[in-house]
């Protein structure tokens, strides 16, 4: 890593290598001019292979894989996204000079933000350097380092039993081999299988062929495809307030669990398609319903009618707690109007 931030120093762009000893299909791969230099000049990169070719990187040598750690001098990024990318630097230059300070927040100008081009650093500048003006050098890197960018990487680096069964939580298992199963919320229990990858949370369940795990990235466009809300959300969701706990719902109802922090609070707000039942099962609850302002503590309840203009905050000093449960013909989270939020947010 030394050497690593010499040459940085000396104006290089430098990507750490990492030496393969398996024909993984799953990283892209840094082919060098010279492996015999201790910081190689980078010839190119190349995107993630298929097996044979990947075998034949590892047959050929000078072929790294690629760990996406990057050292360099902050004057020589902006050089090089000046050189490629002008588009993106000007954009991030304009959001940052409408940033705005909030407490020990730096906040960039949230719709400058939004307009940055969304492209990888790879893509955008990495993977033009070689050959160029700013050349990139490649260190390579032993460091025990495993990308985990699937579920059979982290099946490769987990503790196993003698069949050669990595778990994780609540799990039984009989006459199975060589798999992953992690448990989070309920038991998992596996009969006469082998090499699966077996993945329990309390949003989805991922089953899944162990060398097959990469395309778990084709279950995650078909959910944007279906505009499915675990595209977007988990089920525990966090917010700046606290989080929410979407724990049953049906046809016309939603209940959650909702936790505020202490001396936070949520929008002033109101639905257009949904009523809300609140009861408090921890803490104090400041409510604002319509011109009222009402004090409830444990055991307590109160109604936000369909349409009305609300407000749930924590005046106390401990998390406040409470169970909702919302009825009404539409329950999805974009059903709501803020007329005064204290994070910025408009909807």
């Amino acid at each position: 890593m030394y050497r690593a931030v010499e040459s940085a120093v000396e104006g290089n762009i430098v990507i750490l290598g990492i030496t393969p000893d398996r024909p993984e299909t799953g990283y892209g791969y840094i082919k060098v001019t010279s492996d015999k230099e201790v910081v190689a000049t980078v010839e190119r990169f190349v995107e993630k292979p298929d097996r044979d070719t990947a075998q034949a990187y590892l047959d050929e040598g000078g072929y790294y894989w690629n760990a996406g750690l990057f050292v360099l001098k902050a004057s020589v990024w902006l050089a090089a996204l000046e050189s490629f990318r002008p588009d993106i630097l000007q954009a991030s230059v304009k959001s940052w000079a409408g940033k705005r300070i909030d407490g020990v927040f730096i906040r960039p100008d949230k719709e400058a933000f939004t307009a940055i081009p969304s492209e990888s650093i790879d893509y955008a500048v990495m993977e033009k350097c070689p050959g160029s003006a700013l050349p990139i050098k490649m260190l390579p890197l032993d460091a025990g380092w495993s990308d985990l960018g699937a579920w059979d990487a982290v099946w490769s680096v987990s503790p196993k039993d003698d069949k050669g069964n990595a778990l994780h939580g609540d799990v039984l298992i009989t006459e199975s081999s060589n798999s992953l199963v992690h448990a989070s919320s309920r038991l998992v229990a596996l009969a006469g299988v082998e090499n699966l990858v077996v993945i329990e949370t309390a949003d989805a369940v991922l089953v899944a062929d162990r060398s097959r795990c990469q395309d778990v990235k084709q279950i995650v466009s078909l959910l944007n495809q279906q505009s499915r809300e675990e595209h977007t959300l988990h089920r525990k969701v966090h917010r700046p307030w606290g989080w929410y706990d979407s724990i049953d719902e049906g046809g016309r109802f939603k209940v959650k669990r909702i936790q505020v922090n202490p001396k936070a609070s949520l929008s002033l707000q109101k639905h257009h398609h949904r009523a809300e039942h609140w009861i408090v099962v921890q803490g104090t609850a400041e409510i604002t319903r319509g011109s009222e302002t009402l004090l409830l503590s444990e055991n307590q309840s109160t109604y936000i009618p369909l349409g009305e203009v609300h407000r749930l905050a924590n005046p106390g000093s401990i998390p406040l707690e409470i169970i909702e449960v919302q009825s009404g013909s539409y329950l999805g989270e974009d059903d709501i109007v803020r007329f005064d939020d204290q994070y910025g947010r408009s909807h």
